[in-house]
């Protein structure tokens, strides 16, 4: 019987067909945490009375919310992982030393592959479905379920396959594509299934577009997102020492989809989602005819964190100014990317437009520090979410766009198209 390839990787994991739907026990080859949700797993798997990890190499926890730590109370939660990390001798604790945003620094090294099933205390781990894996968010007792016994339970999920045609036009990327599709199918429109990105533009998208995309499929409700391996995948891990070995699967040509999405890839110009909801995606036309200010232009993130977003944020700037209204925040995704962007030249260009770079965190994405807005303030934003408050106060107002949209938007003091 045909099989779509979340179902074909969770058959590799069980030893058997399965197929959406069913209710199975699976190993997980990695487990992510993070300082925020960890401390509550690191609670549940000392109250179980484990002592020790069921695979700790297949455990990783990333310090990256509130690190370096906004606050005794962050500071006090960093401790706990920092603690048990040392006690179980843990080799994936990343801390200030080798900084970076989970989904990012992860992948970075080599620690995702293809074939995976991954679970981490995030929402936005199904980012790493851009490289042929499955992977979802999970609570944290979740989490020390998995810590305690290297598994945990799945219901398969159905699958609808997006088909995208043609090739992107100038200053369209991954982000702007999966804001079509949560604007179509709502923020519950997936919900419990796999978004899986299949087409003919799938061979025009970086890897960098195809972050942000499986990134954002959370946003639809979806349990995770995924494209299948191809060159562009094996080119960003040939410089990778992997954790293990790939497991390619493909979904079948007849596997069964719950639905079928097709969008025009080539039509589509740079959509912006406008509060409070990363469904209320609207043209870049409109957002430009609503001439609507910003205080506030936000390039960073799990979303739009990497080197290709300050690439074309340093392009954008160069030999111009940030707007005297406007605040630049740029916050890379890794010290990696932090510092080859400096060497290519895209920090001083930022910097020298007027920009400010913070070290690689979630801190302002989720509102927790550097980069807040106050009362009744407006921010076009690289992030993944609009919610009221999400990024600070409650009467602020954050935009959500690609990294060129957010540059061009810095400089002019309005959203402003970047074509």
């Amino acid at each position: 019987m045909a099989q779509t390839i979340t179902e074909k990787i969770f058959s590799q994991h069980v030893g058997r067909d399965v197929f959406a739907g069913e209710i199975i026990r699976c190993d997980i080859d990695m487990v992510i945490g993070n300082d925020i949700t960890t401390p509550i797993s690191i609670s549940a798997f000392n109250l179980s009375g484990a002592t020790k990890l069921a695979n700790p190499d297949g455990f990783s926890i990333v310090l990256d919310h509130f690190i370096p730590a906004k606050d005794i109370a962050s500071a006090n939660q960093a401790k706990i992982s920092r603690v048990f990390a040392k006690q179980h001798k843990m080799k994936n604790f990343f801390d200030e030393k080798d900084m970076g945003i989970e989904h990012a620094l992860l992948p970075e090294k080599g620690l995702i592959s293809p074939g995976d099933v991954i679970i981490g205390a995030d929402s936005h781990t199904c980012t790493h479905g851009a490289l042929g894996a499955f992977s979802t968010g999970m609570g944290s007792t979740d989490l020390a379920f998995a810590m305690i016994s290297g598994g945990n339970w799945f219901k398969v999920p159905e699958s609808i396959k997006v088909n995208l045609s043609g090739k992107p036009g100038h200053h369209t990327t991954g982000k702007d594509i999966i804001l079509e599709i949560i604007r179509l199918l709502g923020v519950d429109g997936a919900l419990y299934q796999t978004l899986e990105f299949t087409g003919s533009t799938i061979p025009h998208l970086n890897m960098d577009d195809r972050f942000s995309m499986c990134n954002m499929a959370i946003e639809a409700g979806a349990k995770s997102g995924i494209i299948a391996y191809d060159d562009v995948t094996a080119e960003f891990l040939s410089d990778k020492h992997l954790a293990r070995e790939p497991r390619i699967h493909y979904s079948d040509d007849d596997a069964s989809y719950s639905l079928v999405l097709d969008i025009d890839v080539a039509a589509l110009e740079p959509v912006i989602a406008y509060p409070f909801l990363p469904s209320n995606g609207h043209s870049i036309t409109k957002a430009v005819e609503d001439h609507i200010k910003i205080d506030q232009a936000f390039i960073g993130s799990c979303t739009n964190g990497r080197l290709g977003d300050l690439k074309i944020a340093s392009e954008i700037l160069k030999g111009k100014k940030v707007h005297e209204d406007v605040r630049l925040i740029v916050t890379p995704a890794t010290q990696r990317i932090l510092k080859e962007a400096y060497r290519l030249g895209y920090m001083d260009i930022i910097i020298d437009a007027g920009g400010v770079v913070s070290n690689p965190t979630c801190g302002a994405c989720l509102g927790g520090y550097m980069g807040i807005l106050g009362d009744n303030e407006k921010a076009i934003s690289t992030t993944n979410r609009n919610f009221i408050g999400r990024m600070g106060s409650r009467s602020s107002e954050v935009y959500l766009a690609n990294s060129a949209v957010a540059a061009i938007s810095a400089i002019t003091g309005y959203i402003t198209d970047p074509r």
